[in-house]
């Protein structure tokens, strides 16, 4: 009897013990492309996660609880992604950060969407936020935020009559390439070529001919990393003279890095970017490249964007409650007046777009050079 009471006290003791550490901390599941084609932006976008939520643990923590962060890998592949939520969720994850990828976030939101927990995803297909899924939230434009201002940007600004158009056949590709061909239509501007290349494209020369065929004013290319910066340096082998104007994607310190001379004179629209002229952004940057030994590029600063945000929204709601979360989150205006580690005024609408200055750029001499500032939509 004596016995079995000691052992019942120690087993009290012990399960009081493991309640106590579980309510010191909380859990956010980060589900990333860590390795596979998506690993470059993945890694930007993990690195940033971690920075932030060690910066915030440092500090005390979200409402005196620890952050507990786990990485799940998507290996850039979508119904690996799937099961990757899966475990997050089954791991007891408050909110969920990532993936970037569009055809992953297709796949997985519905998870998330099913057990009432907010996702913050880095994807930009316009389906993302127009499947009425009220637990989805970006942190980068969609191809309906971004897509409107490179329009006008290629009518007014580099007078272009006639665009071709390059885009990779993914959900990523075809939504900005429905959404700009749309815009340009809009706006009086000739479609002259439009062509679909294949993720992980090595040879681009076909391609390239029939741009240099087609007779169009511009080119514009949206495509990821990689087949990028391939596209670039077959342009510039051929000696085509048109502008090449893209999106965020287009501009990556990785794609200049890959591309070399061949990204010189490329110009874009970018949402996000190091070399803004924000003073918590250039200090972000600061940080980063002395943490990691590299220039953050756009995705790591969506990922860090993303931590501060679970931050500020629960430290709002004063309570770990992930159904009030996603209500909260919608129609929300953050400020760095108010929480300084969301480096830019922010909004999310009803459908969990986000809202922001983004800025014009040209890469000038390897680097992006910002050539104008341009205001929220919403302003």
């Amino acid at each position: 009897m004596r016995l079995s009471k000691i052992l019942m006290a120690v087993g009290l003791s012990t399960a009081m013990m493991i309640g106590s550490a579980q309510a010191d901390s909380v859990k956010i599941g980060n589900v990333v492309e860590l390795t596979g084609g998506g690993a470059t932006v993945g890694i930007n976008w993990k690195n940033a996660v971690e920075m932030a939520f060690g910066e915030i643990n440092a500090a005390g923590g979200i409402l005196s609880r620890k952050v507990e962060l786990t990485n799940y890998d998507t290996q850039t592949n979508a119904q690996n992604s799937r099961a990757m939520v899966q475990k997050a969720l089954d791991n007891g994850s408050y909110v969920i950060l990532g993936p970037i990828y569009s055809s992953s976030t297709k796949v997985n939101m519905i998870l998330t969407r099913r057990a009432e927990i907010p996702q913050i995803v880095g994807s930009e297909a316009p389906f993302i936020t127009t499947a009425g899924n009220p637990y989805i939230f970006r942190t980068s434009f969609g191809a309906a935020q971004s897509m409107p201002k490179l329009a006008a940007y290629l009518k007014d600004g580099v007078k272009a009559s006639s665009v071709g158009v390059v885009w990779v056949n993914d959900d990523f590709g075809k939504g900005g390439r429905d959404t700009v061909i749309s815009e340009l239509k809009k706006r009086g501007v000739k479609i002259a070529v439009d062509i679909s290349t294949e993720v992980g494209q090595a040879d681009f020369a076909s391609d390239v001919i029939k741009l240099k065929n087609s007779g169009a004013d511009a080119i514009f290319a949206y495509l990821h990393e990689e087949e990028s910066a391939r596209l670039l340096k077959e342009i510039k082998k051929h000696g085509l003279k048109q502008p090449v104007v893209g999106e965020t994607t287009l501009m990556n310190q990785k794609v200049i890095d890959l591309a070399g001379d061949a990204a010189n004179g490329a110009k874009g629209h970018v949402g996000l970017s190091a070399d803004a002229p924000v003073p918590a952004v250039k200090e972000f940057a600061k940080k980063f490249e002395a943490k990691y030994g590299n220039k953050p590029d756009h995705n790591a600063i969506k990922g860090y964007i993303a931590a501060y945000t679970v931050k500020y929204v629960t430290e709002k709601l004063g309570k770990f409650d992930s159904k009030a979360f996603a209500k909260a989150l919608h129609g929300m205006t953050i400020s760095p007046k108010n929480e300084p580690g969301i480096l830019m005024e922010v909004t999310w609408d009803d459908k969990g777009d986000i809202d922001r200055q983004s800025f014009l750029v040209e890469v000038v001499n390897g680097k992006q050079k910002i050539t104008q500032i341009l205001p929220k939509l919403g302003k």
